[in-house]
């Protein structure tokens, strides 16, 4: 894996540690008496040697004084001397890192930066695409959310349906909606996107339009992916296995082919993060050119610069806002991501030179970015709700009229309708209780201890004899779709979440908490609602930061490129770890390769079933 120009003070000279020894959040102590760039309250770090970035007698003016003076005492406006680096490109590198400037530096680069994102993409689509209408019956939680997207469809609002109706809806005959309006518990944006799908799939007849938005959204996180990995370790063939072990993940997989509400909240998430990894990349840019333009002009740095105005956090907000208006756990990912897009303006201005980092932080970055992401995103959540604005006929549309006085009287009735029904969800979500046999605690979630079974039909199940031979070509069936995991992603992802809290927490790496994020926006919520009935497969919203944190490590492994004086024995000693890395990524290929009949539904006999049943937990 690459490496970047700093941060070579704090981490180990050990191979393994240098793919993040560089990285640009985690530099090395200026001097004696400047703040250790990692420590939070800016206390002086010591010095430990000539680093790149620390300023000595032969550097005079490798570090900005927020005063505008030059370390040394002289006048920042005093000419340099000639073989001290210009102040842009040396930010530049400071807030970057060499790797990441240099990722597109070229257009073979750019290129091949594409094509392997698009190879593993195509991968993925085939995996989600292919056969997707198997089975022709509404699976799981379908019998809710696909004719929810249907009534969205006609009527602008979730409506009732006769009892019993599954089996007309799978026939085509929606005569079965009713116009009465009908109590759901989750804001309609997921429905919505699967609504559309069913517009342009081809309408209610087609079980490929019930779950084709699903699959598209699941074959675009996978490019996504790749390409948000690229640029988070600044090497094109992570950003591929990124891609790849997406495209491989059980949990992807089923629910790219079966409509639920969470594959589109990880694909909303994942599309923030995406945008915010950018975000950080220009905003750094502009901060090293305003930065270099204060110095150069002999000016005072005090707070620093200015950054303008952020579009790539703009869209971030929409994109947050359309995952809470998928499932409201997607506040969580608000909270964890914007936190996060702060952190790095704080250790971008601290890596500038700015002295009142802090305070800078505070005035000139965290309050624009909550004022930017926070009300974006609730405008774009209460817009997700116009159909039921649109409408007189939906669930609690008419509340406020029918009851003047209560809720919040200073709303208008619409709104105050709307608080109501949300109290009502709120209520729901907190209290549900109802025994479920695949019902699952969040602690084993993250090695998919008790997974859910979406599909196990008695009637392929039961067959015997010429029936069963027919069938599956043996005396007994199965035809399942059990939504679990890669066991090698996860099972390995889960060991590798430990290493990168080491490694946040030891050596800084912005990349670790990077990684991180998503698993406390996604998976920690979940431990405070333990006494509520609760699934493994809501963990399809943070497998990209499991694939993402366990390709971190790999990287970590293989370190980067030997220097031209090392050693024989280190350049043995990298080639035998990418080797064992490729075989572990066979390892997931074909594991993937091996589960993909009980992730799509194939029907086969009962004996092949049972031999992907690795645990008895599984059944």
């Amino acid at each position: 894996m690459p490496t970047d120009d700093d941060d070579t003070a704090r981490a180990p000279r050990a191979r393994a540690a240098a793919p993040h020894a560089a990285a640009a959040d985690t530099l090395p102590p200026e001097s004696v008496t400047d703040p250790d760039p990692d420590a939070p309250d800016g206390t002086p770090a010591p010095t430990t040697g000539h680093e790149p970035g620390t300023t000595t007698a032969a550097e005079p003016a490798t570090v900005p004084d927020p005063t505008g003076t030059d370390p040394t005492g002289d006048d920042p406006g005093t000419a340099a001397p000639a073989d001290v680096e210009p102040n842009e490109p040396r930010l530049l590198r400071r807030l970057l890192g060499a790797d990441t400037l240099a990722l597109d530096a070229t257009p073979r680069a750019r290129l091949h930066g594409w094509l392997w994102a698009l190879g593993v993409t195509a991968l993925a689509g085939f995996l989600r695409l292919w056969d997707l209408g198997r089975p022709h019956r509404l699976v799981f939680d379908e019998t809710y959310y696909v004719k929810d997207a249907y009534s969205l469809l006609v009527h602008g609002y979730e409506a009732t349906w006769v009892a019993d109706s599954n089996p007309q809806f799978e026939a085509g005959d929606t005569s079965v909606l009713n116009a009465d309006p009908a109590y759901v518990v989750h804001p309609p944006v997921g429905k919505w996107m699967i609504a559309l799908g069913i517009q342009l799939g081809g309408g209610v007849e087609s079980s490929v339009a019930w779950r084709l938005a699903a699959a598209v959204c699941g074959t675009l996180a996978v490019l996504m992916i790749a390409r948000i990995a690229r640029r988070l370790f600044a090497s094109t063939a992570l950003g591929t296995v990124a891609g790849l072990f997406l495209a491989l993940d059980g949990q992807a997989i089923v629910q790219s082919r079966i409509s639920l509400l969470d594959p589109f909240l990880m694909f909303f998430a994942l599309a923030a993060f995406g945008c915010l990894l950018l975000d950080r990349e220009q905003a750094r840019r502009r901060l090293a050119v305003r930065t270099a333009a204060i110095l150069d002009g002999g000016g005072p740095l005090r707070w620093g610069p200015g950054l303008g105005w952020r579009w790539w956090r703009l869209a971030a907000g929409v994109l947050l806002g359309l995952a809470i208006g998928t499932k409201w756990s997607g506040l969580y990912f608000l909270a964890v991501f914007g936190l996060l897009t702060v952190l790095w303006d704080a250790t971008a201005r601290r890596s500038a030179g700015v002295r009142p980092w802090v305070r800078a932080t505070l005035v000139k970055d965290a309050v624009v970015a909550f004022l930017v992401m926070v009300p974006t995103a609730a405008a774009t959540y209460l817009a997700s709700w116009a159909g039921w604005f649109a409408t007189d006929n939906g669930w609690n549309r008419h509340w406020a009229e029918a009851n003047p006085g209560q809720g919040v009287q200073w709303l208008p009735p619409a709104l105050r309708s709307l608080l109501a029904y949300h109290q009502d969800m709120w209520r729901y979500h907190t209290t549900l209780e109802t025994p479920h046999g695949y019902a699952a605690g969040p602690l084993g979630w993250i090695v998919q201890w008790r997974p859910t079974s979406f599909w196990y039909p008695t009637e392929v199940s039961g067959l015997t004899g010429e029936a069963a031979e027919q069938a599956c070509g043996a005396a007994t069936c199965s035809q399942a779709i059990v939504s679990v995991g890669n066991p090698v992603i996860w099972w390995a992802g889960a060991a590798a979440v430990l290493v990168a809290l080491f490694w946040l927490v030891r050596y800084r790496d912005w990349r670790a908490g990077a990684v991180l994020s998503g698993l406390v926006a996604g998976w920690l919520p979940w431990f405070a609602y333990m006494h509520r009935t609760i699934f493994t497969f809501y963990s399809v919203a943070f497998v990209p930061w499991v694939v993402l944190t366990l390709v971190y490590v790999l990287g970590l492994l293989v370190g980067p490129q030997v220097e031209p004086d090392g050693s024989a024995r280190e350049v043995r000693a990298r080639r035998w770890t990418i080797a064992a890395v490729g075989v572990f990524v066979a390892v997931v290929v074909g594991v993937g390769l091996f589960f993909y009949p009980v992730w799509s539904a194939w029907v086969i006999p009962w004996e092949q079933w049972h031999m992907r049943m690795w645990l008895p937990t599984w059944i």
